[in-house]
């Protein structure tokens, strides 16, 4: 039977501690998932919807965006996905009663974890102007509320529209075709604050901002080298792509700041012999300090260019531009700033250089642990020559593996998801639809904040996702949404994005992967792209939570016709009724999709070109892949202060809570923990199981400050500090961000401790 949602926020006071865990999944794993599934779903329903995930007939898992391969397991989830799964199959629902039952002022004291675990949202809700909760909202006045709004905005540039990476190719087509039809490019999106750093540096560097390999690729490599990721919690499939590689002899050199669990031993829950004994992943395990990976990246690409034949002449002369200045600044680099830099030791560096030299095909991959520093963008760059130097993008097992999280994270962007659109994708939009797009660049997510803070946005339109959960410098961004008119939240569940909000608040529902999705002319499928480059079909199979719900193409097709009326030529109604039009379109728009409707309707859906991985092709200005060579940098933290990372815990995806727990970190029934390496906490006087008050520091002199956190002694490196977002969001300064791609530097905070 599945259970009541909690009446009351657990009591987080005396989070309990144990010794981290060794090793990843197994037996707990499936404990827990069937746990959680139980109490969301219920026994019947547990097994009928976890046996469609990631299925070619089933609906694509909206917990992260790994691939899967030709041949599916009967399970093909992870734990953690089974969670996100669970979350929205639940049968707890949250009713126009429950809104009238508990005030605004009240769900704004909730915690994230509370509000998730009350359900799915079962009506459109408004909150008016001066009121103090939600009631409901028939849809046709929803969406005159919003053309109100917009219609009414001295320019379109005034509003902003939001998208989260659970959205689908076709809602997302339609998204920002819609905000461009309105006259905009103010389409921030959940890359801002992840991958962008990646994408800035790839398309400099190879010509395309995606991942250049494939799952097969990933089992063919002779070294893996995993580069700020915890695949064990954010990407847990991936250890299965791990395990398989290293069954075929490849090696693992695993850099991060914390041991985690997952890269030290993976017990395979889909195999006896995985959950008894387990495989062991890593072969090297470099606990680097936090921020100095660029500085590890350009000392190894010094010694491989030393090193004699170490480097691939011929790839080098015919594909690359730029490595004589490359060349130049290596020689510079000099070890001992490097070991400060990194923490690392000599023989460390060595031993990995030694098993980079020794392969022929090597593969790196990287995840938020890179992309979210001031120098994030010029760190990947330094991958990216490490990889060139050996002549490793565009052969089979080796190329650049950034990790997205978001299901589709990845395709949104391919959709025209951007604010910084190519001019050749608006060329073809306009042709395709007979508009005229604007060409002045709109605002990422930091610029959005600005932009609200600053009266410059009026309204924000948030196609899924929790922006006030998700995004830096957590004061400030909750005064800056209160300035605006009006928010509006495309959700399937509460967050806290609902709870604070403009003048004027609109909660529209909408279907979740697991529900059916049937139009006028039929039953529905969606498309996503996984983070290789793979798109492929999503159906669901669960009846909607309520007969109130709309999907997400037939919510943007209804908001269109409100906002735009009949002077918009584009086809909105028709789009609604069948996506398979929708798909036609993007056909004739986005390169790679041609015949798509046939070439989604495979079971295995298809996979994008890749000009790098498939032709040794690097689409650039230079017409050739480009060494880069940016000066190091590193974090520099002041005496008395450590650098705090900001990071999830293993009940947890994105700003979704659920549970309290931090299984393979060890901790228990809490969340409001900072780990503390035991030698800084001796120097720094913090006591294992004290209460410390964190603030953190940056040039402004604002005093950003998470109150009440337990210390607890772990085993991070030297000088680093982790605790759990978004509680510490607050600490993240808006400004501090990276260069070139703006991303919020949520790895990169320095704090200082003061008594709680």
């Amino acid at each position: 039977m599945a259970t009541k949602p909690p009446a009351g926020d657990p009591v987080q006071d005396a989070p309990r501690i144990a010794p981290p865990e060794r090793a990843a999944a197994g037996l707990p794993a499936i404990g827990h998932t069937l746990r959680i599934a139980q109490e969301q779903m219920g026994v019947a329903r547990t097994a009928r919807t976890l046996l469609k995930v990631n299925q070619k007939d089933g609906f694509d898992c909206p917990g992260c965006a790994w691939p899967e391969g030709e041949k599916r397991h009967t399970a093909e989830f992870c734990e953690n996905g089974a969670k996100a799964v669970a979350e929205e199959a639940t049968l707890r629902r949250v009713t126009p009663e429950f809104f009238a039952a508990h005030p605004l002022a009240e769900l704004e004291q909730r915690s994230g974890y509370w509000l998730g675990q009350q359900g799915r949202i079962t009506e459109p809700m408004l909150l008016p102007e001066g009121g103090d909760r939600y009631e409901a909202v028939t849809w046709e006045r929803a969406f005159a509320i919003i053309a109100e709004e917009l219609t009414a905005l001295d320019s379109p540039d005034e509003a902003l529209f939001y998208t989260s990476g659970r959205t689908s190719n076709e809602a997302a087509f339609l998204f920002q075709l819609f905000a461009r039809e309105f006259g905009t490019n103010n389409l921030p999106d959940c890359s801002n604050m992840c991958h962008e750093s990646s994408g800035s540096a790839l398309n400099e560097t190879i010509g395309i901002g995606k991942g250049s390999v494939s799952l097969e690729d990933l089992h063919q490599a002779e070294l893996i080298i995993v580069a700020g990721q915890n695949p064990g919690t954010n990407h847990p499939r991936m250890l299965s792509a791990l395990e398989k590689a290293k069954s075929a002899g490849a090696k693992i050199i695993s850099v991060n700041p914390l041991p985690e669990a997952g890269m030290e031993r993976f017990k395979n829950p889909q195999t006896p012999l995985g959950m008894l004994r387990g495989t062991a992943l890593n072969d090297l395990f470099l606990q680097i300090r936090i921020g100095g990976d660029q500085a590890l990246f350009r000392l190894l690409n010094k010694l491989v260019i030393e090193t004699a034949g170490a480097t691939d002449e011929e790839f080098i002369r015919e594909h690359t531009h730029g490595y004589e200045k490359l060349a130049a600044a290596a020689a510079k680099t000099d070890w001992d700033e490097t070991l400060t830099a990194t923490g690392l030791t000599r023989p460390e560096i060595e031993a990995a250089l030694a098993m980079i030299l020794a392969s022929k095909r090597t593969i790196v991959c990287w995840a938020m642990g890179l992309t979210q520093h001031k120098h994030s963008v010029a760190t990947i760059r330094e991958v990216v020559n490490l990889l060139l130097l050996r002549g490793d993008i565009g052969r089979p097992g080796a190329g650049v593996c950034p990790v997205r999280g978001h299901s589709n994270v990845q395709g949104d962007r391919t959709m025209g998801i951007f604010e910084r659109p190519a001019p050749a994708f608006l060329d073809a939009l306009d042709r395709e639809f007979g508009i005229t797009s604007p060409r002045r660049h709109g605002f990422d997510v930091v610029r959005s904040i600005e932009a609200l803070r600053d009266g410059e946005a009026k309204v924000l339109f948030a196609m899924g996702g929790n922006f006030v959960g998700a995004t830096p410098d957590t004061a400030v961004t909750e005064a800056a949404i209160r300035r605006a008119r009006l928010t509006v939240h495309v959700s399937t569940k509460l967050n806290r994005s609902h709870a604070v909000t403009g003048r004027r608040a609109l909660i529209l529902p909408t279907l979740g992967r697991t529900d059916k999705d049937v139009q006028a002319s039929g039953k529905q499928f969606v498309t996503v792209e996984d983070s290789m480059g793979m798109v492929h079909a999503s159906r669901g199979n669960l009846a909607p939570a309520s007969p109130h719900l709309l999907s997400e193409p037939a919510i943007v097709a209804r908001l269109a016709r409100a906002v735009l009326g009949a002077a918009s030529v584009t086809p909105w109604e028709e789009f609604e009724r069948d996506y398979a039009t929708v798909r036609d379109r993007i056909s004739r728009v986005v390169p790679g999709f041609e015949d798509f409707n046939a070439r989604a309707a495979r079971p295995e859906g298809f996979r994008l070109p890749h000009a790098p991985r498939d032709e040794r092709r690097f689409p650039t200005k230079t017409g050739k892949a480009n060494f880069t060579a940016a000066p190091v940098e590193y974090p520099r933290v002041p005496e008395g202060r450590l650098l705090l990372q900001t990071l999830r815990s293993h009940d947890q995806y994105n700003t979704t809570i659920y549970g309290l727990d931090d299984r393979y970190r060890g901790i228990t029934g809490g969340r409001r923990v900072i780990m503390v390496n035991p030698l800084d906490a001796a120097e720094l006087g913090l006591v294992d199981g004290a209460y410390t008050d964190i603030v953190g520091e940056w040039k402004d002199g604002v005093e950003r400050r998470a109150p009440g956190f337990r210390i607890v002694h772990y085993p991070t490196a030297r000088g680093c500090a982790a605790a759990y977002y978004p509680e510490t969001n607050v600490l993240v300064p808006l400004d501090s961000t990276a260069d070139t791609s703006n991303t919020p530097a949520s790895k990169s905070v320095v704090v200082r401790f003061e008594p709680a």
